[in-house]
This record gives structure tokens, sequence and C-alpha cells, in this order.
């Protein structure tokens, strides 16, 4: 039988674990040029671990951290791409309008969305995937 202090120790673990998982792709995504505009950005809908941009692209990153990378990939399930979706757009109609009002293009669609992943194993390894997942039925 599980205590409650044996959860409790599990469960701080876990969120140290994430934590330094999140740092590491924070520094992954600064090495891609990207600019960390939020942390652990909430809604109803669900959390985003980091939001980053560039000029005309919001980047969401998803990061997991597991005892290997593959175990960390295998742990997205569609219920919750679709929180992180909702997440993702719920930012975009609240703070974001189109950067380069100067374009015509961008002042009706504003700027490209990416959904990246970023795999952390308990090696501290990490594996980026870019466009993980797509923005084309939005």
């Amino acid at each position: 039988m599980t205590s409650d202090s044996d959860r409790s120790k599990r469960g701080a673990a876990a969120h140290r674990t994430g934590l330094a998982a999140e740092e590491t792709a924070a520094r992954l995504a600064a090495e891609r040029g990207l600019t960390i505009v939020e942390r652990r950005y909430r809604t109803p809908h669900g959390e985003i671990d980091l939001i980053a941009e560039q000029p005309g692209l919001l980047v969401f990153i998803e990061v997991k951290a597991r005892r290997s990378q593959d175990e960390a990939a295998h742990s997205l399930t569609p219920r919750q791409w679709q929180r992180l979706e909702a997440a993702a757009l719920h930012f975009v109609s609240v703070y974001r309008t189109p950067t380069n009002l100067s374009d015509p293009a961008a002042s009706t669609t504003g700027p490209d969305l990416r959904f990246d992943v970023v795999l952390v194993g308990r090696d501290g390894l990490a594996r980026w995937i870019e466009n993980a997942r797509g923005f084309d039925e939005f």
C-alpha cells in the first residue's frame, strides 16, 4: 500500500523533473532563435508549457519528461492534444493581434501557429519535434 507521504514525495519529484525539462526546452528554444513569451500558460481549457515567438510565428511548446524519450512521446493522448489546441487558440484570441499590419494578409490571418514537442528522457537528453501537430483545421 502506498502512503500519502510517498505519493507526495513522488509528486514533488515529478514537479521538479518537469520544471527542469521546461528549462531545457526554453534553452533549446533560445538556440533556435525563439523568444519565450509565456511559461505554464493556464486557461480554462488546459495549460501550455511554453509559448515562444519569432516575427510572424507563434510556437506552442509541449514538454514531456519521462524515463525515455519514447515513453514521453507515447504520453501525448488525443484528448491532451485537444486541450492544448484549445488553450493555444485561447491565447491567440485573447493576447495576439497581427504583428505586421502593413501586410494585408497578416491583418486578416494573424501570425502563423506551430505546435512543437520537446521530449526529455531521464538521461537529460532532449529531442525537439517541430510541427508535431498542425493547425491546418483552424
